[in-house]
């Protein structure tokens, strides 16, 4: 098989042809929508078309997804975990086309593409283990003859809304547990990754429709009005998973919180690493590039602020800039290269426009930026050169998200400063300090340290496991996915309290008659 962006013979191995309909109810459904054309960041070229779900096609996938939901909550926890391992093993099969389809229509280095797929893998893997541990308590009650406990029950339909950075992971995220707790899942994936989110339904959908659930899993491909805001809207939905601005992110929140509906947002990070004076400098390197330039810098966890010690300010960004120097951008599919095309023309003009901003406020470009040349199959792809500038932290350039390979260079006092600087951002998301010193990682680490969802010590901002829960603070959004228990936002508390006795003894102690 070609290493090429250009080559598109794996696609039929996933079901995706030219034309696609962008609505699944446990069958494909004939779609009347307009038609979205998907391109090939690296090209510019069309890869695929999808016929776009109404607003009626979404109510029989929503209607589906119902009736399919009110049996599969009865099916015992176990048995939804051993389906859930066979949909996991259905991904490692097609591991390798799903890794390059990302990729194609993404844009993100065939690495990163396997590496989704490959968390897609494990949190499958995951939610097979959590199948027999969705635990309850008993509590002790204060009344004789009574017991008290509480159990778990699923919740509902998911509403899944994806972005377009990590197309397939997010959704499996949210599905895999969701799935095992109970639920059925209805995706309204990106408009810029549509065939991601059909060929990855066509890999596990066989597995639901094998055992007559395949309406769990269900799909809807269109427009804001015929289907986000249709979604955000729907009561049927008891739960809603929102990744994308924080912007849009604070609209999702009122509509849904109007209908008293619940929330998992994960609306983007500003992240910053910490250099200390003892910071192992042929660790900080490595993780400020992979953070930074990893996935073109769109990542929600990417490194967009290094803030580094004084003493080292001059010694790291030397070293930043002959490493910059180095960075092969070019062709995703090529394993040589780092750093692929942003995702489209709109990404390149939001970089371009944020040096400018950075510089007009006092910022200094000290390597990169701008369109990066390229030939042949490549020349109309959206390539950039990644950016280091120096800034101040206060920016309002630094202080917004911008999407893109910028790296902004801010010097620090001490670890309190750092900490200042570090939190002085509307986001929280991601963190990371570089220090050979315990107490200075402990102290990151503490109340009054870093105020982000996520703060880790010598690795950098990006690149999360499946086993801790994923999400941040402030503009962040506040919710939880993936690992550790966020398996509880996918279902619903209920508290029992048994009398077996022949008395009927109130609360409190209360003598009521």
């Amino acid at each position: 098989m070609s290493n090429s962006s250009t080559d598109t013979s794996f696609l039929s191995s996933l079901g995706i042809t030219d034309l696609n309909q962008g609505a699944y109810a446990g069958e494909w459904l004939t779609c009347t929508g307009e038609v979205l054309e998907s391109r090939s960041p690296g090209t510019g070229e069309v890869i695929g078309r999808v016929q776009m779900a109404t607003a009626d096609e979404y109510e029989k996938v929503v209607a589906a997804a119902e009736e399919a939901f009110k049996r599969w909550r009865t099916v015992p926890g176990p048995k939804r975990g051993e389906i859930v391992r066979r949909m996991g093993n259905a991904m490692r099969e097609h591991k390798d086309a799903l890794g390059r389809l990302i990729t194609l229509e993404m844009g993100k280095i065939v690495q990163e593409g396997w590496g989704e797929v490959q968390e897609c893998i494990d949190i499958a893997d995951f939610a097979v283990g959590l199948s027999r541990q969705m635990y309850g308590l008993t509590m002790p009650s204060e009344r004789p003859g009574h017991t008290m406990r509480e159990q778990w029950h699923p919740l509902g339909t998911v509403g899944i809304l994806t972005a377009f950075n990590f197309p397939m992971a997010v959704w499996a995220w949210n599905s895999m547990l969701a799935f095992t707790c109970g639920d059925a899942c209805v995706w309204k994936p990106s408009p810029k990754t549509p065939l991601t989110a059909i060929g990855l339904t066509n890999v596990v959908r066989p597995i639901l429709e094998e055992e007559g659930f395949g309406a769990l899993c269900g799909l809807a491909i269109g427009g804001n009005e015929d289907v986000a805001q249709t979604m955000i809207d729907d009561s049927r939905l008891p739960l809603v998973s929102f990744t994308g601005s924080t912007a849009i992110g604070k609209l999702v929140a009122g509509r849904v919180a109007s209908r008293m509906g619940r929330l998992i947002l994960e609306c983007g990070g500003n992240n910053g690493l910490v250099v200390m004076d003892d910071a192992d400098l042929s660790m900080v390197l490595p993780a400020t590039l992979f953070g930074a330039v990893g996935t073109a810098g769109q990542r929600c966890t990417s490194t967009r602020r290094l803030l580094v010690h004084e003493s080292l300010m001059e010694e790291v960004t030397e070293r930043l800039v002959r490493a910059y120097d180095d960075i092969v951008i070019g062709d995703p599919m090529d394993e040589g290269t780092l750093c692929g095309p942003l995702i489209d023309e709109q990404a390149v003009a939001n970089m371009e426009a944020a040096i400018e901003s950075c510089q007009a406020e006092g910022g200094t470009l000290l390597r990169g930026g701008g369109r990066a040349p390229m030939e042949g199959d490549l020349a109309g792809g959206h390539y950039v050169v990644p950016a280091i500038m120096t800034a101040r932290n206060d920016y309002q350039t630094v202080q917004d998200e911008t999407f893109a390979p910028i790296l902004y260079l801010i010097p620090i006092k001490d670890l309190e400063h750092a900490i200042d600087l570090h939190n002085g951002v509307p986001q929280g998301l991601s963190s990371a300090i570089f220090t050979s010193d315990v107490k200075a990682a402990e102290r990151f680490l503490a109340a009054a340290g870093s105020d982000c969802g996520i703060a880790n010590v010598n690795i950098g901002t990006s690149g999360a496991e499946i086993g801790g829960a994923f999400g941040g603070e402030k503009d962040t959004g506040g919710g939880r996915e993936s690992g550790s228990d966020a398996w509880k936002a996918y279902m619903r508390r209920q508290t029992n309290t048994v009398n077996y006795s022949d008395d009927l003894p109130l609360a409190q102690g209360i003598q009521f008659g």
